[in-house]
């Protein structure tokens, strides 16, 4: 059945313009004032219509932690927050380190997914960092792979991991972290929240210098090399190089990042603990700055959802992670874009645009028939026990945000609908 959305804002051409929009056949939108027959007529007036957002970052945690998160559950969230592709991290069980593996998760996408959901292989077998997976056969499902949640220690082995991705035309999504640099038992940023906090902190360095090391390897490789959540000035500098000079690179960057650092860490409290953790202000501004001149191309959540128990403690003992799919672009919107800091043009592409024509997603068939429907005019604030994910964790519950999605299409069918 065809969709009619009328009397609708759609931003089209870096401005919003009244029209009639059909969904069509799945697959097609196109402008007309032609309603068939058959279609469901939905009333847009004084809605926003925007493209369907895409993420690059998500943690869905099925197969193999569905306590904390399933396909269902994570892909709902993701259409409630506007999302109509996601791309599912690896460090789940089994690990998608081969077709067999990956077919496990597949099969529950497939079943269960209510948008587009592109499955993300591991780099290397079981994410030891040991061997690298069989990307030759995972190419032919996925173009997508990360180790994500550790960075892969071994040159040689990241060396080799990229010439082999790089013949089969994939993307390396690259969690920098190099464990020598790394302060054992950190949990916070090296700062003096820390020292305030009595905590183990972790320095920008331990971030900074395995991106140098994969922008090197990118030299020599020719891999495509993909930034996961950028959070270090030193970082972002070393990308800002490897951009100007023409290297395949890009990088994303978190809301959280964006919109908070140590500053804001206002008590001892799990859901301000993630990896990265929130960085110094100067770190912040540097971000931001990184998404104003084009340096980071991307926003991504890092939506990484815990059960209640592992994240309503202290940060000595909560687990790395929050969620934010259903309140990313609201943040963004509401701190960024409305403050003047960035247009809403820049916002869709670096919500949208800019991981549809990195990621080539038009040939996976994750945008057809994709937008998402927002009330840009209603403000309300973050409340964790309306969300559809499983999480609750967020550092911005509380906040007065802009935006609440009214409708999100994904390939043709209404996957998420307020009330």
């Amino acid at each position: 059945m065809s969709i009619f959305l009328r009397n609708g804002l759609v931003y089209t051409g870096g401005e919003f313009q009244k029209k009639n929009l059909l969904v069509k056949d799945r697959e097609t939108i196109i402008q007309t004032d032609q309603c068939p027959d058959d279609a469901e007529v939905i009333d847009c007036t004084g809605f926003h219509i925007l493209p369907g957002l895409i993420d690059p970052h998500v943690h869905l945690r099925e197969p193999g932690h569905s306590e904390k998160e399933t396909i269902l559950s994570g892909s709902k969230a993701a259409a409630h927050g506007g999302f109509t592709s996601i791309f599912a991290m690896p460090n789940l069980n089994p690990v998608p380190d081969s077709v067999e593996h990956l077919n496990v998760e597949q099969n529950i996408i497939d079943r269960d997914a209510v948008i587009g959901v592109l499955p993300v292989a591991s780099i290397t077998q079981n994410q030891q960092g040991e061997a690298i997976s069989d990307i030759a056969a995972l190419s032919m499902h996925t173009i997508l792979f990360s180790d994500d949640g550790v960075g892969v220690q071994s040159e040689a082995i990241m060396e080799q991991a990229m010439k082999e991705v790089a013949r089969c035309h994939g993307v390396i999504l690259a969690h920098c972290e190099d464990n020598r640099q790394v302060a054992r038992g950190w949990r916070i940023n090296a700062g003096h929240k820390a020292e305030e906090l009595g905590l183990i902190g972790v320095n920008n360095e331990s971030e900074a210098s395995e991106v140098r090391r994969n922008i090197e390897l990118v030299r020599k490789t020719g891999c495509q090399l993909h930034i996961c959540h950028i959070s270090a000035k030193e970082s972002i500098e070393a990308v800002r190089r490897a951009r100007k000079e023409g290297l395949p690179v890009t990088a994303e960057a978190t809301p959280h990042h964006l919109l908070l650092c140590e500053d804001d860490i206002t008590e001892n409290h799990g859901r301000f603990r993630m990896n990265p953790p929130l960085r110094s202000r100067e770190d912040q501004l540097a971000l931001v700055e990184a998404i104003q001149d084009g340096t980071v191309t991307m926003i991504a959540t890092d939506h990484a959802p815990h059960t209640r128990e592992q994240k309503d403690t202290d940060l000595e003992h909560a687990l790395n992670g929050i969620v934010g799919l259903e309140t990313s672009f609201p943040l963004i919107y509401t701190y960024l874009v409305k403050t003047g800091k960035i247009t809403m043009e820049r916002c869709m592409e670096l919500m949208s645009i800019n991981a549809h024509q990195t990621f080539h997603m038009k040939e996976h068939g994750l945008e057809l028939a994709d937008l998402s429907i927002w009330n840009l005019e209603e403000a309300y604030q973050i409340n964790p026990d309306e969300f559809l994910s499983m999480g609750k964790s967020t550092p911005f519950a509380g906040q007065t945000v802009y935006g609440r999605c009214e409708l999100t299409i994904s390939k043709g069918t209404i996957a998420y609908r307020r009330n």
